[in-house]
């Protein structure tokens, strides 16, 4: 690499991201969030379009915010649709599941999620579940994290924290 490749480079990397600062003001912090899998497929997508003007001397900064610019537009529209449409959200959204309640773990959920019995013991120690009786509920986001909810109080769990969560199978 000649000195100056490397300074177009570094300009290159200067630019782009200049434009996604830019972006992420104009459409705001959710460019970002991951609260969908299709937030997350975004988030990919930028990270291959950014790599790609940086990295790949054919590829214009243009034509890469372009690209950026295009994405995260098409990310808003989506996400303006599945808050404003029912139909939409059906369709385009998975929803919460969960994968053990009251201390029990549910099999079948683990199963249908593709999550072992492994991850989900290892979600609990992340959490500083000390027993599974502390357990009230754990919940495979639609994210793909996994979130645990949990006391020793033996306090139950606020029906508005699972207002979204396919609760349908369980007594809540």
């Amino acid at each position: 690499m000649t000195l100056t490749e490397a300074v177009l480079l570094i300009l290159s990397v200067f630019g782009i991201f200049t434009i996604i600062i830019v972006l992420t003001r104009v459409f705001g912090l959710r460019t970002f969030a991951k609260m969908s899998s299709f937030d997350f497929a975004s988030t990919v997508a930028i990270g291959s379009v950014l790599a790609s003007i940086i990295l790949n001397s054919n590829y214009s900064i243009v034509k890469g915010g372009i690209a950026l610019a295009t994405i995260i537009g098409f990310q808003t529209v989506f996400a303006f649709l599945v808050r404003k449409s029912e139909f939409f959200r059906k369709i385009f959204t998975n929803k919460p599941q969960i994968i053990m309640w009251n201390g029990k773990i549910l099999h079948e959920k683990l199963k249908s999620c593709n999550v072992s019995e492994d991850n989900l013991i290892a979600k609990l120690r992340e959490a500083n579940v000390h027993d599974f009786d502390e357990v009230k509920a754990v919940i495979f986001e639609s994210t793909g994290d996994i979130s645990v909810i949990h006391n020793s109080e033996k306090k139950g769990v606020d029906y508005r924290i699972l207002n979204d969560v396919k609760t349908d199978y369980l007594h809540v």
